[in-house]
């Protein structure tokens, strides 16, 4: 303070007391009175003791209230006809001893893992799902399931159905595993965590069958992404009718649609082959042929060609759900 009062009239009150630290209001209050003030001995009239401290603090912490937020604790207090303090010391003794969290005790959510599958070749990971179409009024919808092979993005199997079900899910499932020839080990089966996904009755399918099961986490979409890539295809496809009439004509009109998907919708995500010439290994036999033909071109009017001979783009030799980023070079 004799510092502050040396210094303050050569550079300023306010640099000097923001040098030293020091609050304005105590620097002139202290120079009014002639120097630092006494301290008082006297303890504030409204200040809990600490054995009243310890009291608060004891009943917050026990067994019946720990897990109850601290207006809960007040008032179940005041019903009982016992009164500690105001809520507002509660918090204050709480976040004096560190202790303003959550007390509530509570389910912990379980670690979901983020699914990472690697496809090489078709018939080694497939992807499917269930997606509502609307029908004849506004309250009923049909359920579509559709089971895809990641790899070639080939629709394997798919079924209409008027209810959601965990037996049409193994049916459908059953029928995909036969019609493709699968042997044990070979394929994962990758979806999202809906109940007939996880129907008691598919698990003990996949189980014998020795299929590996994989689920995306919960509320994120990204991690099933060709099924839900596929959805929106044939969804925004301009043939798509606002309703369909009965559930036959749902089926016939799905029947077409998911055979124009397989055999003529060129995928960009597959060098912008068909999912059939990549599922029953055409790819490489079209692209030898495109190559043939870029050449022809390219011998014809090669000054068209300012970057050289244009090549045929492959069809990736890998399709992963979540690649798993690369590690770091080591500095």
């Amino acid at each position: 303070m004799i510092v502050a009062e040396q210094t303050a009239p050569d550079y300023g009150v306010r640099p000097t007391c923001t040098a030293l630290g020091l609050s304005r209001a105590t620097f002139y209050r202290r120079r009014r009175a002639g120097g630092p003030p006494r301290p008082s001995a006297r303890r504030p009239p409204r200040k809990v003791t600490e054995a009243e401290e310890q009291c608060i603090l004891d009943a917050l912490n026990s067994d019946r209230f720990g897990d109850q937020a601290v207006p809960e604790v007040y008032n179940t207090l005041l019903d009982e006809g016992t009164y500690l303090c105001s809520p507002r010391t509660m918090y204050r003794l709480l976040k004096r001893h560190d202790e303003v969290r959550e007390r509530r005790a509570q389910r912990q959510h379980p670690a979901y893992h983020k699914p990472e599958l690697l496809a090489r070749g078709p018939n080694q990971v497939w992807s499917w799902d269930i997606t509502k179409v609307k029908g004849p009024a506004p309250w009923i919808f049909y359920h579509l399931y559709v089971m895809i092979d990641v790899y070639s993005r080939y629709v394997v199997g798919w079924v209409l159905n008027e209810h959601e079900s965990g037996g049409q899910a193994q049916a459908l499932i059953q029928t995909c595993y036969e019609r493709q020839g699968i042997g044990p080990g070979q394929l994962t089966v990758h979806s999202d965590r809906g109940k007939s996904m996880r129907a008691k009755g598919v698990l003990d399918l996949l189980t014998d069958l020795k299929v590996q099961r994989s689920y995306s986490r919960p509320h994120v979409s990204d991690d099933n992404p060709y099924s839900e890539a596929q959805f929106k295809t044939i969804k925004y496809h301009s043939t798509y009718p606002e309703r369909f009439g009965s559930p036959e004509d749902a089926r016939d009109y799905f029947g077409g649609l998911l055979d124009w998907y397989n055999t003529q919708h060129r995928h960009s995500g597959i060098a912008f082959m068909t999912p059939e010439d990549v599922h029953v290994g055409r790819a490489e036999a079209k692209r030898q042929h495109r190559d043939e033909v870029l050449a022809l071109a390219h011998a014809a009017h090669p000054e068209r060609f300012v970057k050289g001979q244009p090549k045929a783009r492959p069809v990736p030799q890998e399709v992963w759900i979540n690649k798993p980023a690369a590690p770091e070079a080591a500095g």
